[in-house]
C-alpha cells in the first residue's frame, strides 16, 4: 500500500490540505510563541526590568516547551497524531489568551503563563511535521516538510506588524489575538485523519487503507491492505528505546540545541537590544523585526528546496556555518552605522536567512533520523533537549550583559559582542554535528530508513 503512495508524483488536494493545516498549525503557533519579545519592548521602560527578571519571562516558555516536547511527542506515538495536534493548538492558544489578564509589573504572572504556552508550542511542532511526512511519497517527504516550517517567520512578521500598530498601552490586545489558532481545530477536525502509518503499526489495517485512500483521493477497495510485513512488527514506543540509536541521538539532540540556542537567544531578544541599543522605539522596533522575519521566510522556502537539492547533511552544514558567522559579525557591529543604517540591524537580517530559514530542515530532519515506531518520541526528546537552548539563549544574553542590569536606554553595554559570540559559536556547533555526523535521509522511504536504522 505504502508503495504506491510513493510512487506518487502530484500531491492530490486532500495531501494539500494537510498541508495547509499543519502550515496555519505552525505560523499560529510561532506567533504566540514569539508575541513576547514584542510586548517585552514596551515593558522594559515602565516596570523598570533588569536583564535577569527579563530573561525569566523569556525563557519560561523554554522550560515548558522541553516538557511538552517530550511529554506530547510521546503521546503521539502512543495514542495519534491527530488527537495531539488538535490537544496541542488549544493548550498554547488558550494560554496565551490568559496573558491578557497581566496586571501591571506582573512579571511573574507573565512568566509562568508563558511557561503553558511553551508547553503547548513544544508539542504541536514535534506532532504536525510527522503527521504531514507520513502522508507524503518520499520525492516530496523533503520540501513538503520544509514547506511546513516556512511559515513561521511569518507568524514572527505578523507579532512584528501588530507590535508595531498598537499603542504603549495597548500591548494586552496582542495577546487577545493569540487566541485565534483554537479556531485551527475546526480545520483539524474537519479535514486530517489518523496518520495511516501509525494506524498500520496498530494492527488498525482497514483503517489505514480508508485513511490512505482519503488522502489519496481514491476508492479504500483500490489499495492493497495493508499486513503484518507491510507495518512492521507492532511496538509500543518506549522511550527508552531511544538510547539504541546514539547516531540518530546525536545528531537530533545536538543539531537542534545548537540551532534553537542561537535563534531563540536572537529573536527572542532582538526588539528589546533595538530599542536599547538603537535608541528606537517599541514600534520602531517591531517594524525592524518584519525585514528579519523576510530574511527568515525567504531562507526556509530555499532550505526546503536545499534539502532536497544537495541533501538534509549539507544544508544543515549551511545553517550553522552561515548563521553563526553573520551572527558573530553582527554583535562585533553594534554600534557601527553605514548612511544612517545599523550594520547590527542589517546583518542579523542577512544571517536570519540561515539562522532561521536552516529550521526547513531542523525540524524535518529531526523526525526523519528515526525509526517509525519512535518518530514523534525521537523528534519530541530532540526538540526538548534542543529546548534548553530556549533557556541557555535568552539566559546566556542576559548573564554576559549583566542580569541586574537595568534595561534602559542609557545603560552602557560594552559586552554584547562577546554574548553575541556566545549565541554564535551555537551556530557553528549545529553546522558541525549536521555536517560531520548527519545520517543522509534525502530520497529515501520511510521505509528504507527503518531497514538502515535497524541494521545500524
Amino acid at each position: 500500500m505504502f508503495e504506491i503512495l510513493d510512487r506518487q508524483t502530484r500531491l492530490t488536494g486532500n495531501q494539500v490540505r494537510i498541508l495547509v493545516a499543519a502550515i496555519f498549525g505552525d505560523a499560529l503557533e510561532f506567533f504566540d510563541y514569539f508575541l513576547i519579545g514584542f510586548v517585552l519592548a514596551f515593558l522594559i521602560g515602565p516596570w523598570q526590568l533588569t536583564f535577569g527578571q527579563s530573561a525569566t519571562v523569556l525563557m519560561s516558555s523554554g522550560i515548558g516547551a522541553i516538557i511538552g516536547a517530550y511529554g506530547w511527542g510521546w503521546l503521539a506515538d502512543r495514542i495519534g497524531r491527530r488527537k495531539v495536534f488538535i490537544s496541542t493548538v488549544l493548550n498554547f492558544s488558550l494560554a496565551t489568551g490568559l496573558l491578557y489578564f497581566t496586571p501591571d509589573q506582573g512579571w511573574i504572572y507573565l512568566s509562568v503563563m508563558r511557561f503553558f504556552v511553551g508547553l503547548g508550542v513544544g508539542g504541536l511542532y514535534c506532532v504536525d511535521l510527522p503527521l504531514v511526512q507520513e502522508f507524503m511519497p518520499s520525492s516530496k517527504r523533503g520540501w513538503t516538510g520544509g514547506l511546513v516550517t516556512c511559515v513561521i517567520p511569518l507568524g514572527v512578521g505578523l507579532g512584528a506588524i501588530l507590535g508595531s500598530v498598537v499603542g504603549s498601552g495597548e500591548w494586552r490586545i496582542l495577546f487577545a489575538v493569540g487566541v485565534l489558532p483554537a479556531l485551527l481545530v475546526l480545520l483539524v477536525r474537519i479535514w486530517v485523519p489518523e496518520s495511516p502509518r501509525w494506524l498500520c503499526r496498530q494492527g488498525r489495517y482497514e483503517e489505514a487503507r480508508q485513511s490512505l485512500a482519503w488522502a489519496l483521493q481514491v476508492e479504500p477497495q483500490s489499495l492493497p491492505l495493508p499486513t503484518a510485513a507491510d507495518a512492521g512488527p507492532i511496538r509500543q514506543s518506549n522511550w527508552l528505546d531511544l538510547f539504541n540509536y546514539p547516531r540518530s541521538l546525536l545528531v537530533s539532540w545536538l543539531g537542534n540545541a545548537g540551532a534553537q540556542t542561537g535563534v531563540y537567544g536572537i529573536t527572542l531578544w532582538a526588539p528589546a537590544l533595538f530599542v536599547l541599543l538603537l535608541k528606537v522605539s517599541p514600534q520602531q522596533a517591531a517594524r525592524m523585526m518584519i525585514l528579519l522575519s523576510a530574511f527568515g521566510f525567504i531562507g526556509r522556502v530555499s532550505f526546503a528546496f536545499f534539502s532536497e537539492w544537495f541533501g538534509r547533511r549539507k544544508a544543515g552544514g549551511l545553517l550553522g556555518f552561515g548563521g553563526g558567522l553573520l551572527t558573530i559579525l553582527a554583535g562585533y557591529n553594534y554600534d557601527v552605522m553605514v548612511m544612517g543604517t545599523s550594520v547590527f540591524w542589517l546583518l542579523l537580517a542577512v544571517g536570519f536567512f540561515f539562522a532561521d530559514g536552516g529550521f526547513a530542515i531542523v525540524g524535518p530532519y529531526a523526525a526523519e533520523v528515526w525509526p517509525s515506531h519512535l518518530r514523534t518520541s525521537g523528534m519530541g526528546s530532540a526538540y526538548g533537549f534542543g529546548g534548553i537552548g530556549k533557556i541557555i539563549g535568552p539566559l546566556g544574553l542576559a548573564l554576559i550583559v549583566g542580569s541586574g542590569n537595568y534595561l534602559k536606554p542609557d545603560v552602557p553595554l560594552p559586552q554584547i559582542p562577546l554574548a553575541f559570540l556566545y549565541l554564535g559559536c551555537w551556530f557553528l556547533m549545529a553546522g558541525t554535528v549536521y555536517y560531520f555526523f548527519g545520517i543522509e535521509t534525502r530520497g529515501k522511504s520511510i521505509e528504507q530508513i527503518d531497514q538502515e536504522l535497524a541494521k545500524a
